[in-house]
């Protein structure tokens, strides 16, 4: 038996691999896209459609849970899609996560109550979380880290585009239809994604007997809901050093340390704890998770401003959000070209973090007579720092691990991220309503209350108030959103510091997959590899 060509060997593995070229390569990277765009749209597209889901539902007091819902069930099961898919194949996941993700669309839709609202929401996030995960996984396996920066740039820009036109969307179908088409309008996207995926993508799943981690996967589920109940109720439904709330923190650490322990000890972890022995995981987790505390807090509350503080409507406000799209959108696709063409990473996410917190720097100046142009710049700043950050630290994952790894690191590193942007919602808001009640106990007249929660959920309420008072308020809220940016320029100057030991790896090439896909084979795989290219 004559020993294998390397050359042959790679090239052959590479030929029957799961590497993707041409129009297939295209018509995937559509689905993709759409998946994305989907679950990123859904994130934000409520937030402007509220006060009207609550004239015609009823349930005020339920009112942030519509939000909270999709965040938790989304969030949570984020690192059990990744584990899943590395186990029983990306496709199938992929098309479980669309199927689940549009039934909970069609029955948020169809909600009479706002319980059945909240409860639909859950579904609708329980497919969420596998969208965009999955999504960066099958590119994972599909297209080598080389070339993967193009393409994952687009993605960057995919999802910040969903997320600024969220608002918009929202704004538009309140004014001009029903706020439930804010959810049937993923059925004829979904089922698009669903037709392409089964038609073109064509990823062999590797089935074999694996013990999945159910207790790890509730654990970590118990653990998140804990902490953002926490940050949910703490100051407002509840005082901080109320025995409920105090119970609620030290349950929150006991699931967390039971969780980490039961991934210690498991085979087949839902979050691997040897993932953080990469240095290249370990820093882009925790960037990933700070910078996403800031990046959700400046694209909820951007809208409250414009539509509060400058009394535009739901859809203009979603309109004037373009620049922040637009930074975005510009850094994401070219750092992405510029990472495949030189092959280097580090650079952006430095320089992104930094810019992003001159952009949150820019917008603590806001105030009610604020030129747009200002505005525009300082929206501007903060997408380009974003767009710089978000994917190339995917694209660093994945470049880091294994291939068989692939799945459960983009979900493990994507679950941090989200749990950041679930912290900073809540985290803002409890800074928001705090400053804003404060505020309005010096500024509103004597004698005459007002409700700072309803007011930061409506802008209806606050545009029917007297003049005198509304101006009172409208100055409040800008105060009050100046805390909230205060509070954000450090958290991103953090990231920055952070960042600046990401390590720099080379990327892999198609050549360097398809030896590592070999690698990983089982030893009688290889061995009829290298017999099939030895009779060759």
């Amino acid at each position: 038996m004559t020993s294998p060509d390397p050359l042959t060997t790679s090239t052959a593995f590479g030929e029957r691999s799961n590497l993707l070229s041409g129009r297939r390569l295209h018509l995937v990277l559509a689905a993709l896209f759409m998946t994305t765009f989907l679950a990123a749209l859904d994130q934000t597209i409520v937030s402007t459609a509220l006060p009207t889901i609550v004239g015609d539902l009823g349930g005020l007091e339920k009112l942030s849970w519509v939000v909270t819902a999709y965040l938790l069930a989304s969030t949570a099961t984020t690192p059990l899609w990744g584990k899943l898919s590395d186990l029983y194949g990306r496709k199938l996941m992929l098309q479980s996560a669309v199927i689940v993700f549009l039934l909970g669309s069609v029955l948020a839709g169809a909600s009479q109550t706002m319980g059945q609202l909240i409860a639909f929401r859950a579904i609708q996030g329980l497919g969420g979380g596998g969208l965009i995960v999955l999504a960066m996984a099958v590119i994972a396996d599909v297209i080598p880290p080389s070339e993967r920066g193009r393409y994952q740039g687009l993605f960057g820009a995919v999802f910040g585009v969903a997320s600024v036109l969220g608002p918009l969307a929202g704004g538009f179908f309140v004014d001009n239809s029903s706020w439930r088409w804010i959810f049937y309008i993923n059925i004829p996207l979904g089922l698009v994604v669903l037709v392409v995926l089964g038609a073109v993508l064509h990823i062999p799943a590797q089935r074999s007997e694996h013990s999945i981690d159910w207790l790890g996967a509730s654990l970590a589920i118990a653990t998140v809901v804990a902490l953002l109940l926490v940050l949910e109720w703490g100051g407002r439904t509840y005082p901080w050093g109320s025995p409920t709330m105090v119970g609620m923190g030290a349950g929150a650490i006991a699931l967390g340390t039971l969780f980490v322990l039961q991934e210690r000890r498991h085979p087949e972890p839902i979050v691997p704890m040897s993932l953080f022995a990469n240095p290249v995981f370990r820093v882009s987790a925790i960037v990933g998770f700070i910078i996403g505390i800031a990046m959700f807090g400046a694209i909820v509350y951007l809208p409250l401003y414009l539509q509060v503080a400058r009394g535009v409507a739901p859809t203009q406000a979603g309109l004037m959000l373009l620049p922040l799209m637009l930074g975005l959108l510009i850094t994401s696709v070219v750092s992405g070209r510029i990472i495949s063409r030189v092959g280097r990473y580090r650079t952006f996410p430095i320089a992104g973090t930094l810019l992003s917190a001159i952009g949150m720097w820019m917008l603590t100046r806001l105030a009610i007579d604020t030129p747009y142009w200002y505005l525009s710049l300082g929206m501007l700043v903060l997408g380009a720092g974003i767009g710089m950050v978000m994917q190339v630290l995917i694209l660093a994952v994945q470049n880091a691990v294994s291939p068989r790894e692939i799945g459960t690191a983009t979900s493990s590193s994507m679950f941090f991220r989200q749990v950041g942007g679930s912290f900073g919602v809540a985290v803002f808001g409890a800074i928001m309503t705090s400053s804003l009640a404060s505020q309005l106990a010096s500024a509103i007249p004597a004698g005459m209350h007002v409700d700072a929660s309803k007011l930061t959920g409506s802008p209806a309420v606050i545009a029917a108030l007297p003049e005198a008072v509304r101006t009172a308020v409208r100055e409040a809220f800008v105060v009050a959103l100046s805390s909230v940016y205060w509070w954000a320029v450090p958290v991103c100057l953090l990231a920055f510091v952070l960042s600046l030991f990401l390590p720099e790896q080379k990327l892999r090439t198609r050549e360097d997959m398809a030896q590592d896909m070999q690698s990983d084979q089982t030893p009688s795989d290889a061995a009829a590899e290298i017999e099939t290219n030895s009779i060759v």
